[in-house]
């Protein structure tokens, strides 16, 4: 039996700060792509959002929330760190977390 699909709605990720990986919507600039982001509730260098891990004070990369298609959990420390998953390529949100069944 295959796996499940670990992507999942953006309306299930969690917003207490933890990282998780978010698949990027395609867009003018580029492809989709994968990257590590958290939910900040907004503090003296910006307001609350979706940030990527790589920001820093006076260096935030935000993300507005229609930027962001789906995310998953980081994996576990057990699995090559420097391996990150494909984009999710689904055409339909409903096909996250098997809505569209």
């Amino acid at each position: 039996m295959a796996e499940p699909d670990p992507w999942r709605h953006m309306a299930s990720a969690p917003k207490d700060g933890s990282r998780i990986l978010v698949t990027i919507r395609p867009s003018e600039q580029g492809a989709a792509e994968v990257d590590l982001a958290y939910w900040s509730n907004g503090d003296q260098f910006g307001p609350g959002g979706w940030r990527a891990s790589d920001s820093s004070p006076g260096r935030i990369i935000e993300y507005a929330e229609p930027e962001l298609k789906c995310w998953m959990p980081m994996p576990s420390a057990n699995l090559d760190r420097t391996s990150m998953p494909s984009p999710w390529e689904g055409e339909d949100e409903r096909e996250l977390d098997g809505s569209g069944i």
